[in-house]
């Protein structure tokens, strides 16, 4: 019970490793605030924690209105006059070769990803620090923000740019007692990664057989743990750290 009494803030929380995520502090004490542009998706999951015992509610919001954000940010303290953990979770991967990425490619992912976790970590931040509060903030960044793959050129840009971000807005909010880390996953058991693998075989044999050393995908769950573990008191002495969740592919 890590994070009881904790207010713990999760954006794309409808998603599978966003819902992981926070049942994952729920379970462990927190209330979890779930964050989604899809409403359905962020009620459903707080349903499902409030059913099995836990605190949770859903609220809609685009990660990359700073608007929206500020109204999510004045919503949770509110009603609970804190936030102590924000996971930016919320991203997206449409795909598309390098000479063909359309603007719209380009912008839509980049808003997500990158202009999301700046605002949301910024609105976030600046009421921590108003009230005193101490905490921690985990970022979603990816092997892609480590190492390149093709066909990704936004994704791989945006992953790239929250590793940057987040090492920066670590060593700025260090003075005021708030830690800020990133988790980075390989290929994790999603319905997105499932669905390329049904459609690409072969691309599926080459991940499990040639990429990863431990044969397979990683769970949502698994990425939780890594961000329960990176929120929690376990981690106090890190800050500014990029924790890859890859099953050894990065090793290759």
């Amino acid at each position: 019970m890590r994070f009881t009494n904790k207010i713990a803030v999760i954006t794309g929380g409808g998603g599978e490793i966003g819902r992981a995520t926070a049942h994952r502090f729920a379970r462990e004490g927190a209330t979890a605030l779930i964050v989604d542009l899809n409403r359905e998706l962020a009620e459903k999951a707080a349903a499902e924690i409030t059913t099995a015992g836990g605190a949770a509610w859903a609220f809609q919001a685009d990660v990359a209105q700073r608007d929206q954000v500020e109204a999510l940010a004045d919503a949770v303290i509110q009603r609970h006059g804190k936030i102590n953990i924000l996971c930016n979770i919320a991203g997206i991967a449409p795909p598309a070769p390098f000479l063909e990425t359309s603007d719209e490619n380009w912008n839509a992912t980049l808003d997500v990803n990158l202009k999301g976790v700046f605002l949301c970590s910024q609105v976030v931040a600046r009421r921590m620090v108003a009230l005193g509060t101490k905490g921690s903030i985990v970022n979603m960044a990816s092997t892609n923000g480590l190492v390149g793959e093709v066909g990704l050129v936004a994704y791989n840009a945006s992953k790239f740019g929250v590793v940057g971000l987040t090492m920066t807005i670590a060593i700025e909010l260090a003075p005021h007692g708030i830690r800020v880390n990133a988790v980075a996953p390989g290929m994790i058991r999603t319905r997105l990664s499932q669905a390329v693998l049904e459609a690409d075989p072969e691309l599926a044999r080459t991940y499990f057989q040639d990429k990863i050393p431990m044969a397979r995908f990683g769970e949502p769950e698994e990425v939780a743990a890594a961000v329960a573990f990176l929120a929690s008191e376990d981690a106090s002495f890190i800050t500014g750290h990029s924790l890859v969740i890859d099953g050894g592919q990065l090793t290759f």
